[in-house]
């Protein structure tokens, strides 16, 4: 990854890095997704979604409900 991009969401399902993406889009915050899923074996891996740093805390906050109904 970039240089100024901090990982701030990462889950082994690609549904709730989309719905991280969104919900982040939704409040102007850039996002990307970097899918380190194994394309051999799709159960081994994680979705990890970055932003600039700069957005780091607003995007935590943003994510915190998603993070606690991943538990």
């Amino acid at each position: 990854m970039e240089k100024g991009w901090i990982k701030v969401f990462s889950t082994s399902d690609q549904y709730l890095v989309s719905i991280a993406k969104d919900l982040l889009e939704n409040s102007g915050i850039e996002s990307v997704i970097l899918n380190q899923k194994d394309s051999s074996y799709v159960m081994w891996g994680e979705a990890e979604l970055y932003v600039h740093d700069i957005h780091e805390s607003q995007a935590l906050e943003i994510l915190i409900e998603l993070k606690q109904s991943e538990r």
